[in-house]
């Protein structure tokens, strides 16, 4: 775990979508609609940030927002 830990922020995505990958298989061996559609999803995402055209937000802040969005309904 600390060596994965230890990896750039890159390698861990691929890595981590690789292990999504092999939960979600299917009976054939195959990912299906909705995994190969996260996968394309994390890939652009992954992308965006190595592009600089996306920036990042504090879990933190991004948990408080959830938590009041809660507690307003």
């Amino acid at each position: 775990m600390q060596d994965a830990l230890a990896l750039s922020e890159q390698e861990r995505a691929e890595i981590a979508v690789r292990l999504i990958e092999s939960l979600d298989m299917g009976p054939e061996g195959e990912a299906g609609e909705v995994e190969a559609a996260w996968a394309a999803d994390i890939e652009r995402r992954c992308a965006a940030l190595d592009a600089g055209t996306t920036g990042r937000t504090d879990w933190e802040k991004v948990r408080c927002q959830i938590k009041a969005e809660i507690l307003r309904k």
